[in-house]
């Protein structure tokens, strides 16, 4: 008769145990989902630009201001370099030195040639006084006279050719020491002693120090939108560094340059530190009307710090339909200032998380703002 009895005591209890289990799970889940909805990162949302790009970006390269290529006007070996690349030279320094021992004989032969012009000089004036005086005492005729007065005047041009040759020998004599045109550093060395220089062959490269600029080419179609003191922005990825400077300078054709316009950009001198002549740069030119393109309809621009880097591939965080963030890869094109082109991966009508006030990684629950 107890036995029954028991057996339903046994299954209340388990009754009872199941009961408190599933209210146990069912308190944790509670817990866990309100648990997760407070520590949702903070986002927000953006959409991509699609408007017609209002600003021209195109590439350079970082140069000197000035440049100058050192060459002699004489043929001669080389005796002497004083300069290796590297070295900042002053205004008038020495730099090399051309063998000049037959442009020396040539000037000592002048120099002869002058002392002997000099004493025809002397004697075809001292002829000229005597005849001069004979004649007015009607003691010479008037065609000695003459014919002495040609000999004084040959005298004289003889005497001015023989010091105009020692002016050239001097002017090609100044040839071979080649001195710097200005203040600056040696980029080049072309030749060293002992070659045979040619005359206009470079031997050296100098270029000014302190003093830089952009050199770009245009394209035809947007040179007419640009004009010369318009501020720009310079953005030269080897040093990371973003410059503001202003269109120096315009080139009106474009003949030599394959149908591109050469302008220079100037880069203020507080802003030279780190830069060296070659650097590859992209200037940014703001325009104030739109610029139309072949693919400007589609052209989907998002900021660069949206983007997201895994070793060589590149991404952005989007909002799943469960409200975590989703990294989702694309195929990014040029970069426009603090802008970057999305080539696939990304509608243009399509939201992506612009900021984070956290670390995003894919699967983390997020909530906008």
């Amino acid at each position: 008769m107890n036995l029954p009895i028991h057996k339903n005591r046994a299954l209340q209890l388990f009754t009872i145990i199941g009961l408190l289990v599933l209210n146990s799970c069912s308190s944790n889940q509670k817990k866990d989902t309100m648990t997760g909805a407070g520590t949702a990162i903070v986002v927000t949302l953006g959409r991509p630009s699609t408007d017609a790009q209002r600003g021209l970006i195109v590439s350079g390269q970082v140069e000197a201001s000035q440049t100058a290529n050192i060459s002699t006007r004489v043929m001669g070996y080389i005796t002497r370099i004083n300069v290796k690349v590297g070295d900042r030279v002053n205004k008038g320094q020495l730099l090399a030195t051309i063998s000049n021992d037959d442009i020396l004989a040539k000037r000592a032969q002048t120099d002869a040639m002058i002392a002997q012009a000099e004493a025809a000089l002397k004697s075809a004036q001292k002829d000229y006084d005597r005849f001069t005086v004979l004649y007015k005492q009607q003691s010479a005729s008037a065609k000695e006279l003459d014919n002495v007065t040609l000999q004084y005047q040959s005298a004289k041009s003889g005497l001015e050719a023989a010091k105009q040759q020692r002016n050239e020998a001097n002017a090609m004599l100044s040839y071979t020491n080649l001195t710097a045109p200005f203040s600056g550093t040696v980029t080049q060395k072309m030749m060293d002693a002992g070659s045979m220089a040619n005359p206009g062959m470079p031997l050296l490269t100098i270029e000014q120090s302190g003093s830089y600029q952009v050199n770009a080419a245009v394209p035809e179609s947007e040179i007419s939108l640009i004009q010369e003191d318009a501020p720009v922005t310079i953005n030269i990825d080897a040093i990371h560094k973003v410059i503001n400077g202003k269109i120096a300078q315009i080139n009106q054709s474009s003949a030599n340059s394959g149908g591109q316009y050469l302008i220079k950009v100037n880069i203020p001198d507080n802003e030279k530190q780190g830069l060296f002549a070659g650097m590859y740069a992209n200037i940014a030119i703001p325009l104030t009307q739109a610029v139309k393109t072949a693919n400007s309809s589609e052209q989907v621009m998002i900021p660069v710090s949206a983007v997201e880097h895994k070793d060589q591939l590149t991404g952005l965080y989007t909002i799943g339909n469960n409200h975590t963030a989703l990294l989702r890869w694309v195929r990014l094109g040029k970069k426009q200032g603090n802008q970057v082109e999305v080539l696939s991966g990304l509608a243009a009508n399509e939201q992506f998380i612009v900021s984070a006030e956290g670390r995003l990684y894919n699967g983390v629950a997020v909530k906008t703002k």
